[in-house]
């Protein structure tokens, strides 16, 4: 039996992509080889985001190499655009089969591949920014998870001073309306019982499709259509966050309350440098415009730390505007130079001691958020999707509708299903539950 073996590094969309791939070689007789199982063809999904994720990239790639001798390495991704000729010069490559597939050929990957695998060397990375259309990736089923990401956007246009990606993923385009609806009736009937909406910029869906076409008009319809699954989004910039989009969320029950919005900086200076299009004032007011509207809802935010001339007293007015938000999390980057950037020009660059330091201030106060929504949630009842494998300890966990991390006892035939349960208490980044029996979702 031929063997496949995928490895993903990265964003929501690298993992859609990758479920796009599986089903491609499956349906070409292949089969996902098991851990420490030889495989024919190694595919690696790059990222290349941030300077230790092409570091990542690359060491995949060596240990892939390494690890499967007779394999046909393909490597595709984000890395690719950026770090191709690095990838051609890697020395576990010398003398091997192996193909560098860009991010604008992705669709054409498995095909390629399987016409193509004797050939020694091949490179096949196209022009992402002059693509005009999203790689057409359809997904038969996405692994074991209950829950499924599907991808209706690719590419971004905003050009944030830190960020290679409009470079290497090139400009917005959107899955087509009707795509994205058949795949999201097949995820549905192959038993995911949550979609994770995702993609590059997600708010720019349908601006490429013409009149009509957007995130809320596309949400709208899935959820309408489709009300038996539910909907998370996966990131939306502030200003996307609109009356438009909070009032669809509170009237749709299976549209879960829950947001991720991207601040970077809480100090308009910084954000200025960023290319950031808002204000903290503005961001402010979206946060509290949510916090009225899902009174219940998570609020998560990305912050980065160590802006190429972020001072101390940056910094501080940075954390003073959060500890003011009422949030629930924090994802918290350091930042990091990308060659091609405009920051990467910046001659103030912050020491990496003082981004570490910043970062784990930063990552203190995202459990102090956390730990305040949690508790401020204990004694409600929440609808749970419940993940395939129990915890260390044997409990079953999962996600409530508002994104609390719960543990609760409970029998294996609620793996991967939903049901009710009540929060009791918090323990260290959970809240233990019970289930709410004769009265499940």
């Amino acid at each position: 039996m031929k063997k496949i073996l995928i490895t993903t590094l990265g964003c929501k969309v690298n993992q859609y992509e990758s479920a796009a791939f599986k089903t491609g070689f499956e349906d070409a007789g292949y089969t996902i080889a098991a851990s420490g199982e030889k495989a024919d063809i190694v595919v690696i999904n790059t990222c290349a985001v941030t300077a230790n994720a092409g570091a990542q990239s690359r060491q995949a790639v060596r240990h892939s190499v390494r690890a499967n001798p007779g394999a046909h390495i393909v490597i595709t991704g984000c890395f690719t655009e950026t770090g191709a000729k690095k990838l051609s010069q890697e020395k576990e490559l010398l003398g091997r089969k192996y193909s560098i597939v860009g991010n604008s050929k992705k669709d054409s990957l498995v095909q390629n591949t399987l016409k193509n695998k004797g050939e020694r060397q091949q490179v096949d990375l196209g022009s992402i920014l002059e693509k005009k259309e999203i790689c057409h990736l359809p997904v038969r089923r996405f692994g074991d998870r209950s829950r499924a990401y599907l991808r209706i956007q690719d590419g971004c246009e905003s050009y944030c001073t830190y960020c290679i990606v409009p470079y290497t993923r090139g400009p917005s385009r959107s899955l087509p309306r009707s795509e994205v609806i058949e795949q999201a009736k097949l995820f549905g009937s192959e038993g995911h019982k949550e979609i994770v909406l995702t993609g590059i910029h997600l708010g720019l869906y349908g601006r490429d499709l013409g009149q009509g076409e957007d995130f809320v008009s596309i949400l709208d319809e899935l959820s309408s259509i489709t009300p038996e699954i539910l909907y998370r989004i996966s990131s939306l910039e502030p200003l996307e966050i609109t009356d438009a989009l909070l009032s669809l969320m509170k009237s749709r029950d299976n549209i879960q309350p829950h947001l991720h919005i991207p601040l970077q900086s809480g100090n308009d200076e910084i954000l200025s440098r960023m290319n950031r299009r808002y204000s903290t004032a503005e961001f402010y007011g979206i946060i509290a415009k949510c916090n009225e509207t899902l009174p219940d809802g998570a609020l998560g935010i990305d912050i980065l730390a160590g802006f190429p001339g972020e001072t101390d007293n940056h910094f501080n007015s940075s954390l003073a505007f959060l500890e003011a938000l009422d949030f629930t999390y924090l994802h918290v980057f350091p930042y990091s130079i990308r060659e091609g950037t405009v920051a990467a020009g910046y001659g103030d660059q912050v020491t990496k001691k003082t981004k570490k330091s910043r970062v784990t201030i930063l990552r203190k106060l995202s459990e102090q958020k956390r730990d305040i929504f949690y508790k401020s949630q204990v004694g409600k009842k929440y609808p749970v999707l419940i993940e395939g494998q129990r915890s260390r300890d044997g409990f079953l966990k999962g996600f409530t509708s508002n994104y609390v991390a719960v543990k609760f006892q409970g029998p294996d035939s609620l793996l991967n299903n939903i049901t009710r349960v009540k929060l009791l208490s918090l323990e260290k980044g959970h809240v233990v539950a019970e289930r709410e029996r004769n009265n499940e979702s």
